[in-house]
């Protein structure tokens, strides 16, 4: 459950917490839409590392780390299933050729979960919510996607919670097969189920009792306003998107085998 921890707020005095988060969402956007663009394993590796000042200049490196290890299981199954697909259907790509695109697929599942890691661990759902609100998005989407964004790290907490009772009433989780081990994991899901149903319909209860949605036009007490330093990352963004975008266009990008190969 780590891998949660790099998509959960913390509250750390940095530039990149005080930035807009509508700025950051974009940079974001452009990142996916990036990664999107190349398969390749340069772009996607340089991609991979331009990331890492924001990470070290937030001071979430910490919490980015963990989400990384915690995410290790899924990067192991993208490598392995590209790697046999490649290898039992294109027969006529050598085993260095499969070997990085296999590695070029896990990065790009890198360089996605960086870069939202990075966002939601520097976004307040508070800021992020009212940055949705004044982009015109109608408020019961926004209060919809920010409850879903504050109660995933609470679930996760809660399913170790309960993995941690379980094992401590004896069962064991990681013996036996693929069948027994999905058999195991039923009396930690049942309980997770329940306790969010639960928490779901206190959340109702409580909108109910403070009139949600009674009052058409809302009224914040905080407005956005984008600074220099916003208006600095909208301009990197938008440079790395023209710049990837001309390169997947009308530039050949060597392999890594080319390179050594030479």
């Amino acid at each position: 459950m780590s891998m949660f921890d790099g998509f959960k707020f913390r509250s750390v005095s940095s530039p990149i917490h005080r930035m807009d988060p509508r700025v950051k969402f974009l940079y974001v956007c452009v990142l996916f839409v990036v990664a999107i663009l190349f398969n390749q394993l340069l772009p996607l590796l340089l991609l991979l590392v331009i990331q890492l000042p924001f990470v070290f200049i937030a001071g979430v490196e910490k919490q980015w780390i963990r989400s990384m290890r915690g995410s290790a299981f899924f990067i192991l199954i993208i490598f392995v299933m590209n790697f046999f697909s490649l290898y039992f259907y294109s027969g006529y790509l050598s085993f260095a050729v499969i070997l990085e695109r296999s590695l070029a697929m896990t990065t790009r599942f890198l360089v996605l979960i960086e870069s939202f890691s990075v966002f939601f661990l520097t976004t307040s759902p508070d800021l992020l919510g009212l940055a949705l609100e004044q982009s015109r998005v109608p408020y019961e989407f926004v209060f919809a996607f920010t409850t879903a964004v504050r109660f995933v790290p609470v679930l996760a907490e809660e399913a170790q919670t309960i993995m941690d009772a379980q094992k401590a009433r004896g069962l064991e989780l990681e013996g036996g097969n693929f069948i027994r081990r999905v058999k195991n994991y039923i009396p930690i899901l049942i309980p997770l189920i329940v306790n969010a149903i639960r928490r779901s319909l206190e959340l109702a209860e409580a909108m109910e009792s403070r009139a949600w949605g009674a009052s058409k036009k809302r009224t914040n007490l905080y407005v956005l306003k984008m600074g220099r330093k916003d208006y600095y990352l909208i301009i990197i963004s938008s440079v790395i998107l023209a710049v990837s975008i001309y390169t997947w266009m009308f530039l050949q990008i060597p392999s890594l085998t080319q390179l050594l190969s030479a």
